[in-house]
């Protein structure tokens, strides 16, 4: 059977043009947060900070600023793509067209993908503005960055289908996420907590995204970049069968 890449297309057109109707926001604002970003870690707490295992506080932050920023919009673009069909009703003409789950998944996640990257770039992008940021495996930042958004869209549409109102879809980003982000060490490295916190805190999945994330920068990490890469493609793999068993049984796509 021939992929209906014609309707991925469609759905995937759809989605980035309701990020282009707000590009300007949508824009700015990772310009603005990376900037205060800069000026509450890096002036405050790096005047008093130089380095962090041989790397400049300022440069430390980068890595774990691009993905706190990152998981909250693959998961919050992926989530209102999906939700919004089912809030409209229109969810019922996407699931009697002639689109299979994989295609439709290939869509939705696709687009919200490429937001959450083109949003990691300009954050990049922007952090070259205070300080000089070298990245040590460039082609292996890039992947990273790729199987991350990835990852996380699937989970915001997996969050999307669950929720049954707007309140629902900001329930997990903003009461696990983002907590979890900031106590994973996207500002700070685990040796400089105590024994106890940094064993209770490798329990925590995050910290194994941002270690290997930062590894693709500067070589070095609290975990290994192989622990990291299994671990996201393990959340990935994951994510792929809740979604296969929601298309398969229709749950809350069908009622």
């Amino acid at each position: 059977m021939t992929a209906n890449w014609r309707g991925v297309r469609a759905i995937y057109a759809f989605e980035l043009a309701r990020f282009g109707r707000t590009v300007w926001t949508s824009l700015a604002l990772p310009v603005i947060t990376t900037a205060l970003y800069f000026v509450v870690f890096g002036s405050a707490i790096g005047g008093r900070m130089s380095e962090v295992g041989g790397v400049p506080y300022g440069a430390f932050i980068v890595p774990g600023l691009m993905m706190l920023t990152m998981f909250t919009e693959s998961i919050s673009n992926a989530s209102f793509g999906i939700y919004m069909p089912k809030w409209t009703g229109t969810i019922y003409e996407m699931l009697s067209a002639p689109l299979s789950p994989l295609e439709t998944v290939i869509a939705y996640v696709g687009a919200a993908a490429t937001k959450s990257v083109i949003i990691g770039a300009i954050i990049f992008a922007t952090a070259h503005l205070f300080v000089d940021v070298q990245v040590a495996h460039p082609l292996l930042m890039v992947g990273f960055m790729l199987l991350m958004a990835v990852t996380f869209c699937l989970f915001g549409f997996i969050i999307g289908i669950w929720a049954q109102s707007f309140e629902q879809l900001q329930v997990i980003p903003m009461l696990v996420i983002y907590p979890l982000t900031f106590l994973g060490g996207a500002f700070y490295s685990l040796d400089m907590l105590p024994a106890a916190w940094r064993t209770v805190t490798l329990f925590n999945p995050v910290v194994y995204l941002i270690s290997g994330f930062r590894w693709t920068f500067f070589g070095k990490g609290d975990v290994g970049i192989e622990v990291s890469m299994a671990a996201v493609a393990l959340f990935f793999a994951l994510c792929l069968g809740v979604i296969f068993w929601v298309f398969r049984t229709g749950y809350r796509l069908k009622n």
